[in-house]
């Protein structure tokens, strides 16, 4: 919900839940992932991590680590359920396409055809709502829970207070995080409907999807048998932490699930099962301003290409909790994280460490002869010399006397590499495509590779 969301201890025995379990990681990469999630969890003092994987588009990990609850200490446990704060948004970005697909609203109606006080809305579209374009000030920018936030409110209270101001810029203008907009965007779901925003959720996504978890925050509250939240203060130690009161949460925030059903719904969107794939598209395109300028936010999700992997991401921070949920939807890959302690970047951490293993690693078979053959061509190079065997001839032609010899004299000066790392790859012009970072002491250099069918290379270019 608040600013910490955006983009973006104890340890008890860890509880794996391994059942409806659709892929399979090889052991050496589960190993790799629980000692990842655990030395995260030292390092950073959070109390607990549920996390969820998928590969191939198909459920592959399912683990809980750490401690639940301090006091008693309560093992985290897959089957729990974390707050998810400001992931929910993705959900009700759905929900609006799906009503767009059945011809109840369009995306470039005005918020007035629904919500007519609200300040300018005769100039404000839904899309501009869901894309944080519209101006509208956020009712949740601050990293902790107000005193006036302890007391319950409505949507319609936080709409008459907050998007009832002037707005802070044009709409289309600029990019500015806001949680109102998503309560207003709720409230239109629901006048459309004429149902609660979650029951439509729960009829038209989590049902479908087999999502059995899924919480409403802002009528109901995790139950003794789910996570506590915490937070700390400064470097001090972790404190049960209240949360907002009832209703702050709506349509912007208050979802509570386990990291298998959010990890379900990221199938979802890999396998377009719930949205078609004109309006997942719709979801997954960057908007732009008035002016052309781009943001790296679509409808709900924000979109990155991480090192050749487009890359869907979203994070969620509300009182005790934290979340980050990234989905590459052209690898059929994602990895779910939550956490019971707020203002951490515990997931964000986790989520690094796990990725390179299901982009790289598991996906790229050949990765590690790939690596030893790059780092041989580039200690050839250093000297001018090139293996012309292991070249197509689009390759070889590249390779003229002069390449070679600035290579030898750029190169060489630089020494023998402190690190060669693969960090990407993928399959474009029919050849595979790979990305090296390789780091000297003063500098590193970016070296891209194509290889062809027959495994030679029509490219091996450093900048």
């Amino acid at each position: 919900m608040h600013s910490g969301l955006r983009a973006l201890f104890l340890l008890a025995p860890a509880l794996a839940a391994a059942h409806h379990l659709g892929a399979e990681l090889a052991p050496a990469v589960r190993t790799k992932i629980d000692a990842a999630v655990e030395k995260v969890l030292v390092d950073s003092g959070v109390p607990s991590a549920s996390t969820a994987v998928v590969k191939d588009g198909k459920l592959a990990y399912v683990k809980a680590y750490g401690t639940a609850r301090l006091e008693p200490a309560t093992p985290a446990r897959a089957e729990m359920r974390y707050c998810i704060g400001s992931v929910s948004k993705q959900f009700l970005a759905g929900a609006i396409l799906l009503l767009v697909e059945d011809g109840k609203l369009s995306l470039d109606d005005k918020v007035a055809r629904y919500l007519p006080n609200l300040t300018r809305a005769s100039e404000i579209t839904i899309r501009q709502l869901l894309s944080h374009t519209s101006g509208y000030q956020d009712y949740y920018p601050l990293d902790y829970v107000a005193p006036f936030m302890r007391k319950p409110v409505t949507a319609n209270d936080i709409l008459e207070r907050w998007a009832r101001k002037p707005l802070d810029f044009d709409p289309g203008t600029r990019w500015q995080y806001s949680n109102t907009n998503y309560v207003a965007a709720g409230r239109i779901i629901e006048q459309v409907t004429d149902k609660p925003l979650m029951t439509f959720l729960q009829a038209r996504i989590f049902g479908p999807l087999g999502m059995e978890t899924a919480m409403d925050l802002t009528q109901f509250s995790l139950r003794p048998s789910d996570p506590a939240g915490y937070t700390r203060f400064a470097l001090g130690p972790l404190r049960p932490v209240a949360p907002e009161g009832r209703g702050w949460l709506f349509a912007a925030g208050e979802l509570a699930m386990t990291a298998r059903d959010l990890a379900l719904w990221d199938i979802g969107l890999i396998e377009r099962k719930v949205l078609k794939r004109a309006s997942l598209d719709t979801m997954m395109t960057p908007v732009r301003l008035r002016n052309g300028a781009p943001t790296s936010y679509a409808l709900g999700v924000g979109v990155a290409d991480a090192g050749g992997h487009p890359k869907l991401q979203h994070g969620g921070a509300v009182s005790g909790f934290v979340s980050l949920n990234t989905v590459w939807p052209d690898e059929g890959a994602a990895v779910v994280v939550l956490a019971n302690v707020d203002g951490s970047n515990a997931p964000g951490a986790i989520t690094d460490q796990i990725a390179p293993l299901l982009l790289a690693e598991v996906e790229d078979p050949q990765a590690a002869r790939e690596l030893e053959g790059a780092r041989r061509i580039f200690e050839g190079l250093q000297e001018g010399k090139i293996d012309r065997s292991l070249l197509t001839s689009d390759g070889d032609a590249y390779f003229t006397p002069q390449v070679l010899e600035d290579a030898a004299a750029s190169l060489k000066p630089l020494g023998n590499p402190e690190s060669f790392r693969q960090t990407s790859v993928q399959l474009r012009g029919g050849m595979t495509y790979r990305h090296f970072e390789i780091g000297f002491k003063s500098k590193s250099l970016h070296l891209s590779t194509f290889a062809a069918a027959d495994g030679k290379l029509a490219q091996y270019l450093i900048q």
